[in-house]
């Protein structure tokens, strides 16, 4: 009889992790399904004006590699201002940003927005109509995901100028560069921004997106330190109180293995 306490203790304590890792099973499983996602790649020279591949490739791998860690393909907006003559669109910002508010209308669970483009200290270029600015930007993601789970990623030479606009509890914020350094990739030999590049290779094996963050600013590091490429763009990130247990919980997807 002196053994029951325990024994009930040990119930007690078994069917609490029980619960929980049940739980946590049933939230984890496809859990950025309901999530809207806008991609934009915001040009497509380089510094001298001669089109780059670069972003394109960017926004069409990046569409692919956060549709392979669940989110719904039906939710992503993976748009570009590059002109029809080269490949493009040829659509407006304005078109661009009403089609990320409609995706956000029509997904209300979660935002994920990803912005990659040339920057300076003002912003991010925005094709030929000029920079979308810090200020811009935070209002305009107010105005698509709310108090909703947000993720912004700014991928641009001086992004971290968006840091402190963009941060708020219910967002984590990333971006490719300090607010006084470059970022590397933008040149027309290159496949990938090294910023973008490195979020599509570490979304291969990252849990969430903590962990993304903290591969990918490795992951740019490495690259930098084997071109020996100074200063170092050191990319930085910021997580809200009322995001970050969130954000690292809930897992992203793998693809099953062939033949598994």
């Amino acid at each position: 009889m002196r053994l029951q306490p325990l024994l009930v203790l040990m119930l007690l304590v078994a069917a609490c992790f029980g619960g929980r890792a049940s739980a946590q099973g049933e939230t984890g499983e496809a859990a950025f399904k309901d999530w809207a996602v806008g991609i934009l790649a915001a040009d497509w020279r380089a510094g001298d004006g001669t089109p780059i591949e670069a972003f394109e490739n960017s926004r069409k791998a990046l569409a692919q590699g956060f549709a392979d860690a669940g989110f719904s393909p039906d939710n992503i907006a993976n748009m570009s201002l590059r002109p029809r003559e080269l490949g493009g669109f040829s659509l407006s910002s304005e078109e661009v940003f009403a089609a990320f508010g409609k995706q956000a209308a029509a997904a209300p669970a979660g935002c994920l927005l990803y912005f990659t483009s040339h920057g300076n200290t003002d912003g991010i270029v925005l094709g030929r109509e000029g920079f979308l600015s810090p200020t811009r930007m935070k209002s305009l993601v107010g105005e698509w995901c709310g108090e909703r789970p947000t993720v912004v990623v700014v991928s641009a030479c001086f992004s971290g100028v968006f840091l402190s606009e963009l941060a708020a509890p219910n967002r984590m914020v990333m971006t490719a560069a300090r607010p006084d350094r470059s970022s590397f990739g933008c040149s027309p030999d290159a496949q990938y921004p090294y910023f973008d590049g490195c979020i599509l290779e570490s979304l291969q094996a990252a849990d969430d997106f903590v962990h993304l963050a903290s591969m990918s600013k490795r992951c740019v590091a490495r690259r930098e330190r084997a071109e020996h490429l100074w200063p170092p763009s050191e990319p930085l990130s910021t997580v809200g109180k009322d995001v970050e247990d969130f954000l690292i919980f809930q897992n992203f997807e793998r693809a099953a293995p062939p033949g598994g």
